[in-house]
Formats: C-alpha cells, structure tokens, sequence
C-alpha cells in the first residue's frame, strides 16, 4: 500500500470513529425532543401532572446529549477542511450553502429556544414554554433535513454543471436540495432517529422497572416508548423497502454488494436471499453461502423471476467492499425484525394485562436498548461505504478528495480526537448513568405553575 492509500484509509477511518459518535447523539436529540414535545403537549391537553415529572426528568437527559453532541458536532465539521479539503473545493459551492443553513437551524433556532426550554417555564408560562419546546423539536427536524439534503446529493447528485476547474456550481438549487434519494433519506433517518431514542427510553425505563415495578412515572415512559416502536417499526420496513426500489435504480452496485452477488442467476431461476456468506474480493465469490431461492426477487422486485445487476457487470474499481456492505445489511435487518418482534410482544403483553408484570420482558428490553442506534449505526455504513470509491457518486472519487495530509498526520489528529471524546463521552456517561439510576418522581425541580396561574396573570 502506497502512502496516497494509507492516508486515505487513515482519514475514511476518523471520520467513520467521529461520525459514528455524533450521528447517535444528534439522532437521540431529534427523538427526545420530539418526544419531549408530546409530553409536554399531553400535559398541557389533559392537565395530569404525571406528564410534566416524566419531562422534567427527560429533559435532563436532553440537555446533556445537546451538550456533548455539541462537542463531538464541531470536530466533525472541521475535518471537511483538515482532511477533505479537495471534495470542500470541487463541491464546496454546493455543499457549503447546505451546511450554512443546517447551522443556522441548529445554533438559532434550537440553541435560541434551548434556555427557554431549560429554565423558562416558571418565568415564561406553559404556553409559551411549550412553544419553545415545539421550537427546538422542530429545529433538530430542520438540521437534520439539511444535513440528509447534503448527504443525499453526494448519493445522487443531480441540478449542477461542473465548470473547467472542475468544481460543481449549482444551477438548481430545488433539484440539489430534493435530489432523487433525498426523500427516502430523510423519512428512513428521522424514523432511526425515533426508534433508536424509543428502544433506548424503553431500556432504560425497564430497567428502572426491575427496582421500582409499581412508579408510574416509569410505566408511562415505559408505555409510551413501546407504543412507538410498535408504530415505527414495520413503518420503517416499508419505507425502507422503497428505498431499496429506487437504490437499485440509482446504486445497482450496492444493491448487488448488499445481496452479495457476483454473477447473475440464469433467466427464469430468480434471485435468491443470501442468508448468509464470506464475500471474498479477490476470488470475486462467496465461501460459506447459505441461500434461500427465488426469495431476493421476492422483496427486490416483488415477483419470483426477476434478476438483478450482479457484481461482475460493473468495472472491478467501481464496486464497494462488499463484505462490509454485506454484513452490515445484515445487521441492520437483523436488528430492524427483533425490534418488531419487541413491539408485537408489548401489544400480546398489553392485551393480557401483563405489560407491567413480565419481568422476562423488562430484561429483554434492557437488552434490546441500544438495538435502535446499532440498527441506525449498520444502515449508515451500508449507505456510506456502499458508494465508494466515490464521495459524490459517479462524479468525485474518495482518493480525488482526500487533502496533502501524510497517514502519520492523520493517525495523530486521530488519537487526540480519541482522547477527547473517550474524555466528554466518559464524563457525559458517568452523569447519564447517574441521573437514570432514580426513577423518575414527582416535582423534579420544584413546583411548576399550572395553566389556570397562567390565566389570572393574564
């Protein structure tokens, strides 16, 4: 391996190690807030205090996770310059408008109405607070939305000319922002984001079940969370499914890396569901291969008979690793079923009136609380890595964006990030471990002003 290599796989893999940090954080800051939301919404609806002790306690956890998100965001950021600089120049007309204004959500629009949201509601009212709370929940969608826009055009990018530098200038900003596979991105992202902060809550809410089985702050978060991904789970199935429909159109090579095929089946014998292989680059075949027939054409096409692009129709230096692409599909449907599963048995439990009782089913989802992240987690390398070679498809290769930086450089940047972040997030883990070890109770900080307060001040 030459030294143009060697960098390039030293700076993919920092910024695999910061992205798989911070895209947890920023997607358990969509899913709280959001949820924080309904919570608050269904305080202000019913009137029933319960509500507003489950917020305040979640609202806790909610603000160290903006903290340290924060924090891992702004390293991030810098390796567009740092390690990226060539991709930052070819498309920086292109991505730089993009990245603006998914700041200019995040600090103004979330960071403005945070505050308000932290420690306003005994100074601004439940109305006004709860405004600030659909702000904020609203602004983490709007981040995110402008971040999968970017991310999305790099998939399939489309509304540019490229100049005689060679750098993309936009010429239809409407096209660049609602490219072809943004909205399957962005629907399949906030639905992660939902089901990943669900598990999570559901985790950590049995978990405080197992000490405290009778707290019903506990059984409403418990509750709800499980009612989410009961909702969000086979809707994510589907979605997904259309994801799959247009990648083939638009990637057939990572729909072939994700099947692991390499030649295609004769006409008429269809394409079958690999349950399992060792997909060898250099043999260019699998070892080990466990296969059901017919059954890949049953979800790629919907029918029995249908073929897809294999592996060898694409030139050898245009498709991805595919025993990463298709291990980490794997997963993430693995994951994707059992949190279905999950949801299925909280509905036969809540049916028999044993939802609170089944201790069996506490610990299950103890185990079953990070399975939403490392769903989300496997799905982002199966999108990321399924492109290369290339960081714009088709257009940009990963090697042509790499900046002048030797492997020695990013190995050092690297290791200091490593230490900054095993420092925030061991310090961030230490505090979260300490503020879920108690249940939630009633009057988290005090008391709060009622609605009918409100009124007479009015």
């Amino acid at each position: 391996m030459n030294s143009i290599d060697s960098a390039l796989v030293a700076a993919r893999a920092q910024f695999a190690i910061t992205i798989s940090f911070h895209i947890v954080l920023a997607a358990l800051t969509i899913g709280l807030a959001n949820f924080l939301m309904v919570l608050e919404a269904l305080w202000l609806w019913r009137g029933r205090k319960i509500y507003l002790d489950v917020y305040l306690y979640w609202l806790k956890v909610f603000a160290l996770n903006v903290a340290v998100g924060t924090a891992s965001g702004l390293i991030l950021e810098y390796q567009f310059g740092l390690n990226w600089s060539r991709l930052s120049t070819q498309a920086g007309d292109i991505l730089g408008p993009l990245m603006f204004y998914e700041v200019l959500a995040a600090f103004f629009l979330e960071a403005g109405f945070l505050g308000i949201m932290l420690f306003g509601l005994k100074k601004v009212g439940p109305r006004l607070h709860f405004f600030s709370t659909c702000a904020v929940a609203v602004g983490s969608l709007i981040s995110a939305f402008w971040i999968l826009a970017a991310n999305s055009w790099m998939q399939t990018p489309a509304g540019y000319t490229i100049g005689a530098d060679g750098r993309f200038i936009a010429d239809d900003w409407w096209a660049i922002i609602f490219n072809p596979s943004f909205p399957y991105r962005l629907v399949h992202m906030t639905l992660a984001a939902f089901l990943g902060t669900a598990t999570l809550v559901a985790g950590i809410s049995a978990w405080q079940l197992l000490g405290q089985s009778q707290n019903s702050r506990t059984r409403l978060q418990f509750s709800m969370a499980l009612w989410m991904v009961v909702a969000f789970s086979p809707l994510q199935m589907i979605v997904g499914d259309l994801h799959g429909q247009h990648s083939l159109k638009v990637q057939p090579q990572k729909v072939a890396a994700i099947e692991g095929s390499w030649t295609r089946p004769a006409e008429g014998e269809g394409e079958p569901l690999r349950v399992f292989a060792i997909p060898d680059m250099v043999e260019q075949r699998n070892f080990w291969e466990l296969a059901i027939p017919r059954i890949g054409s049953l979800y790629l096409h919907h029918d029995l008979t249908s073929t897809i692009a294999a592996l060898d129709e694409f030139p050898i230096d245009e498709i991805p690793p595919v025993p990463v692409v298709f291990f980490a599909f794997r997963v993430m449907v693995g994951f994707g079923l059992l949190m279905t599963g999950m949801g299925l048995v909280s509905l036969v439990l809540r049916w028999r009136r044993r939802l609170y009782s089944a201790r069996w089913m506490f610990k299950g989802c103890v185990l079953m609380a990070p399975a939403g992240f490392l769903a989300m987690l496997s799905g982002w390398v199966v999108t990321e890595v399924g492109r290369q070679p290339f960081t714009i498809f088709a257009l940009l290769r990963t090697s042509d964006s790499l900046s002048s930086v030797s492997r020695h450089q990013v190995i050092h940047s690297t290791w200091i990030i490593l230490v900054f972040y095993l420092l925030i997030f061991g310090i961030g883990f230490w505090v979260l471990i300490r503020t879920l070890r108690e249940p939630p109770g009633e009057d988290e900080v005090g008391p709060q002003p009622s609605l009918a307060d409100e009124t007479d001040r009015s």
